[in-house]
């Protein structure tokens, strides 16, 4: 039988651990996302990672954002389409996030890009470019 979503869950004071002082940061961006795209739903997969599972955040069907929990840290994880890649580039993103963006790979589903949160400054950026993947067309 395959666990569900609330077995995987972890504990609050599990997940601050793991996250050590960007756990507040992790909350932040839950809470900030949610108030922008209300109806987002927080959700965890099994992964073979150090931390044993990761977070993806959904809105009805379609998966926006994962948040990989590391030590001391955590991972954003984001699959943008080409349209949604052209408006990040235009758009008010910091220039190492544009640069991360521009240089990953080109596949079927899109461009997947990847990177660790360390510090509250980064919080706007991941919003925007969130905003950037739901944007109508």
């Amino acid at each position: 039988m395959k666990p569900s979503s609330a077995t995987l869950t972890p504990t609050p004071a599990l997940l601050a651990a793991a996250l050590g002082p960007t756990s507040g940061l992790w909350l932040q961006l839950i809470s900030a996302l949610s108030e922008d795209f209300p109806g987002l739903q927080p959700a965890w997969k099994p992964a073979k990672i150090p931390f044993g599972r990761y977070c993806f955040l959904r809105l009805k069907e379609r998966t926006l954002l994962y948040l990989i929990p590391r030590d001391g840290d955590f991972e954003i994880s984001v699959v943008l389409g080409e349209r949604s890649v052209a408006l990040a580039l235009a758009g008010d993103l910091p220039a190492e996030l544009k640069t991360i963006i521009a240089g990953a790979r080109r596949y079927a589903e899109g461009r997947s890009i990847r990177f660790p949160v360390t510090t509250g400054d980064q919080l706007v950026p991941v919003r925007r470019l969130v905003a950037c993947k739901i944007a109508p067309p």
